[in-house]
Order: C-alpha cells, then sequence, then structure tokens
C-alpha cells in the first residue's frame, strides 16, 4: 500500500497497526524489532496516531456467551421521518444502550442496523420495548437471531 493510499500514514505507520491489531498489549520495544525502528519512535508514533484518532480506543475483546450474554441478534430498524432531530434522538437511544454493540445508519431498506447482545430473549424483549416500541418513530424492525458466532472483530486491514 502506498502512501496515498492512506494520507498521513507510511508504511510503518501501517504495520504497528496491523501488529496492535493482533494483539494491543504487545510491548513497543517488540513492535520496534518487528519494523526496524527504536522503541522510542514507536511510541511517538502510536501516540500521534491515537491524538489524531487513527486509534480510537484499546480495548480487550470479551466473548459475549462467556460473560453470560449467549444471544447475538442483528436488528434493522425503519423510522417513520429521517428528519435530523428525529434521526438523532434514535442515534443518541442507540449509542446509550449498553446492549447495543454496534450501530450503522444505512442505506437500503432498513435506515439503521444494529448488532445487539443478550442474556435471554426476555432482556432482548425488554429492550425492544423500552428502545422500539417506546419511540413513536420507529415504522418498523425485523431481527435476526445469531445461531454461531463464525467470526466477530473490528480489524481493518491496512496493508
Amino acid at each position: 500500500m502506498d502512501r496515498q493510499a492512506v494520507p498521513g500514514l507510511d508504511e510503518f505507520d501501517l504495520k504497528i497497526l496491523a501488529i496492535l491489531q493482533r494483539d494491543n498489549t504487545t510491548p513497543q520495544r517488540e513492535i520496534g524489532e518487528a519494523i526496524s525502528l527504536s522503541a522510542p519512535a514507536v511510541q511517538r508514533r502510536i501516540k500521534r496516531m491515537e491524538e489524531g484518532g487513527v486509534i480510537s480506543a484499546n480495548v480487550a475483546v470479551i466473548d459475549p456467551e462467556k460473560v453470560g450474554r449467549p444471544i447475538t441478534a442483528i436488528v434493522e430498524i425503519a423510522v417513520e421521518s429521517e428528519r435530523v432531530d428525529l434521526l438523532d434522538a434514535a442515534k443518541a437511544s442507540f449509542a446509550a444502550a449498553p446492549e447495543v454493540q454496534q450501530c450503522y445508519y444505512v442505506t437500503g431498506e432498513a435506515d439503521f442496523v444494529l448488532v445487539v447482545t443478550v442474556a435471554s430473549m426476555a432482556e432482548y424483549e425488554a429492550l425492544t420495548r423500552r428502545l422500539f416500541f417506546a419511540n413513536p418513530n420507529i415504522r418498523r424492525f425485523r431481527t435476526l437471531v445469531a445461531m454461531d458466532r463464525v467470526k466477530a472483530g473490528l480489524t481493518v486491514p491496512v496493508g
């Protein structure tokens, strides 16, 4: 990947990102050895990418089933009106719900797609009442319950 394909990032940055996406606990010394940079240079680059928003979070990926949340649902939502204030209110309510892992405002037949994790169908029903039925701007929603977690992650191909 050339520098023009990713403005502001060079090959060293992309290599650092690839390593951090595999394991963000990799010591900077090891990263430096792997890509032929000093640990302080790696640290400066990571700090710059964090400050610039390229690295938006450093988190642990948890298996929901192992913490008592075995049900993953993908929910398509259609709204009545796409008035900006109503869309912003929907976005805010989805973002505030801890059960919602991901929320996308999308094109097509649905307006939003959510990835939700819950402990039980009763919890999911309570969530639908709170987020969908209580919101007069939600026209309809469709739920797809995942039968198997084949791949889950947020890794972005970087080079």
